[in-house]
């Protein structure tokens, strides 16, 4: 899996405190400097009134102001089993890699075996990794290799018989049928920052599937570098709490 930030509303924070302030002020904030805008806000510099403002807001729980900032990441390589939670989210935009008119007639399915094209669980190779809703515990090394090996042959028979199927002169709107909910897809996808706020709290939480956790952590961590005060103080205040943030 590989998560990228695409394109992203320039100075967030910036937005943010301009759009709370304006829920308060006589004055038009667009006639304003923004540091007319936050002269009465606690802080010795702009930074520290930026993030005076910000905690304030996601303390009290008014999160309008960070539906503004806009974000989009593409993201690499995830399964379709993924991509059906992800794509629940009804305020998040997606375009995913189409399976209608990308087909996978020149993938080797030996390599599909190796784990090309369909992500591996770490389930059908980690003897230790348990699972949310796993009935048992940890296996032996003999029932792990043979997890591995049905798996393996699995992946690899639903992709010979994918191309069989082209062969056979099928449509791979069609043909894909007979791929696995594992197979990999590229996707892009744009939110604001109450939006991701909520996806985190939702499926980064330790209850979530593990595929869908990492690649939220991955877009928490960009976001982070994107957005740093807001995403800062969620990490440390609100991360793995129920926060009420949908619209």
């Amino acid at each position: 899996m590989e998560v990228q930030l695409l394109e992203a509303t320039d100075d967030p924070e910036e937005v943010v405190c301009s759009a709370a302030r304006n829920d308060y002020m006589e004055e038009f904030v667009g006639d304003k400097s923004f540091k007319e805008v936050m002269a009465t806000i606690e802080g010795e510099t702009i930074e520290e009134k930026k993030e005076t403002l910000i905690g304030h807001l996601l303390k009290q729980g008014h999160f309008g102001p960070f539906e503004h900032p806009q974000a989009t990441f593409a993201v690499k390589g995830i399964s379709r089993s993924c991509m059906a939670q992800i794509t629940r989210h009804r305020h998040v935009s997606f375009d995913v890699r189409s399976m209608r008119y990308v087909s996978f007639d020149d993938v080797d399915p030996e390599d599909v075996a190796e784990g090309e094209l369909v992500v591996t669980p770490p389930s059908a190779t980690d003897p230790d990794w348990i699972g949310r809703n796993q009935e048992g515990g940890a296996v032996d090394d003999e029932t792990v290799e043979e997890r591995e090996a049905v798996f393996q042959k699995s992946v690899k028979r639903s992709v010979e018989d994918y191309q069989e199927l082209l062969d056979l002169g099928m449509p791979p709107e069609d043909a894909r049928f007979v791929l696995p909910i594992g197979t990999e897809v590229n996707m892009v996808m744009s939110m604001n920052a109450r939006m991701l706020m909520h996806v985190a709290d939702l499926r980064a939480a330790a209850d979530s599937q593990w595929e869908i956790r990492n690649m939220t952590e991955e877009v928490l961590d960009l976001a982070k570098e994107w957005c740093p005060i807001t995403f800062d103080y969620y990490e440390e205040n609100m991360k793995n709490r129920k926060n009420r943030l949908a619209p």
